[in-house]
């Protein structure tokens, strides 16, 4: 059939072979997905493990990070959802109803807690809080349907007790979901960490921090074994409209083979940073899950596999040291940069003040304002000068 010239420009009248082998996939970009026939349109279903119908649902591109993701973390199925906070909000409004109780550690991530917050005062969802070191603060009701993990929690670094608290869930048949963000699927198997073989439901990562590596890309993931949960979250997903850019997909494709060389290179730098920030007397307290002084230390050792720790290290200042002190601290850095997030090859830092954040007490945790540093790619030794010379403002 002869076509006009703008037909043309739309159907090209030759299209070169799709099939090359390269060392990167490639990118599909799609909203329209075309179907060859109607065949193909009508026998297909949402349930499919690769249901090529429309862009949010998956391309190639997105499956198969999503896959990668999935064998990362130990699980069977993964969702891909355009930041990590999107993926901790797919499964709050995937699994809970009015009157429903879900768990939280008090060092849950701040933009869940207040996710949840607000889930409570306008479903009626009712937020429990609980101690991660205290399985026995953990007392679910008949109505408990979720609990969330982290490990380790946000800002303050505890390792939860999470043998006893997924056995005592189960137990009780209440989901389990971890923020697996911090580990990354590589510090330990949430689908497998113990002798007894325990496995958390659902795995939420924040695919923006180690996975992406280079801090300019958000995404998130949910993870699981089971299929019938991966189908509730594949309806509620659809439901929701939740896609990712397929570039945003090709660039954490990319950096997935250098992400655990990276992740080791981080960890081994915070630890030696753990050991020279122990020795600063301007810190009245250093947290680290790896540090054997730790309150958290024996929980963190009996899961995380080759002692693997993240490149993140938080320090509690002398409380005679006032906010504005502490501005000052982090103001006179150089190589750590002010700002949120972790996993890039710029180390981070951020303040806090811990009374805002915690609704339990914590006697382990001493009073002052906490600083948490996120180590980059940079030496280890001119981080340390870098902190040193910053601490020289307090004197």
């Amino acid at each position: 059939m002869k076509k006009n010239r703008q037909t043309q420009l739309i159907h090209a009248p030759r299209k070169a072979p799709q099939s090359i082998h390269t060392v990167q996939p490639a990118v599909y970009r799609a909203s329209t997905i075309i179907f060859n026939n109607t065949n193909a349109l009508f026998n297909r279903h949402w349930s499919d493990d690769y249901d090529y119908s429309y862009g949010t649902h998956g391309t190639p591109t997105t499956f198969n990070l999503a896959d990668q993701i999935a064998q990362l973390e130990g699980g069977e199925y993964c969702l891909l959802a355009p930041s990590g906070l999107s993926a901790i909000n797919l499964v709050n409004s995937c699994f809970l109803s009015h009157g429903d109780e879900v768990w939280v550690a008090d060092n849950i991530y701040g933009p869940n807690m207040e996710h949840l917050r607000n889930l409570q005062t306008r479903y009626g969802i009712c937020v429990k809080v609980y101690n991660p070191l205290d399985v026995h603060s953990f007392q679910p009701s008949e109505k408990a349907k979720l609990l969330w993990l982290e490990a380790a929690g946000s800002v303050t670094l505890e390792f939860p007790d999470l043998v006893a608290l997924v056995k005592k869930a189960q137990a009780q048949n209440i989901l389990t979901a971890l923020d697996n963000t911090w580990g990354a699927g590589l510090a330990f198997n949430a689908f497998d960490f113990s002798d007894a073989h325990l496995s958390v439901d659902l795995t939420v990562h924040a695919l923006t921090k180690y996975p992406s590596g280079g801090g300019d890309i958000l995404m998130g993931s949910v993870v699981t074994r089971d299929k019938a949960l991966h189908h509730q979250l594949f309806r509620m997903h659809a439901l929701q409209g939740i896609s990712v850019s397929g570039d945003d997909v090709a660039q954490v494709q990319r950096s997935l083979a250098s992400m655990q060389l990276r992740y080791e290179a981080q960890s081994h730098s915070a630890l030696k940073l753990l050991d020279w920030l122990k020795q600063q007397a301007k810190f009245s307290q250093v947290l680290h899950p790896a540090d054997p002084d730790n309150i958290s230390h024996s929980y963190w050792q009996a899961v995380c596999q080759e002692q693997h720790s993240a490149g993140l290290v938080s320090v509690i200042f002398d409380a005679k040291y006032s906010l504005q002190d502490i501005r000052q601290f982090c103001d006179a850095l150089q190589l750590f940069k002010l700002g949120f997030s972790w996993g890039g090859p710029v180390s981070l830092v951020m303040l806090y003040e811990l009374q805002h954040m915690r609704s339990l007490e914590h006697t382990h945790l001493q009073s002052g304002i906490l600083v948490r540093f996120c180590i980059g790619l940079e030496d280890s030794q001119d981080l340390i000068q870098d902190i040193q010379q910053a601490l020289s403002v307090l004197d």
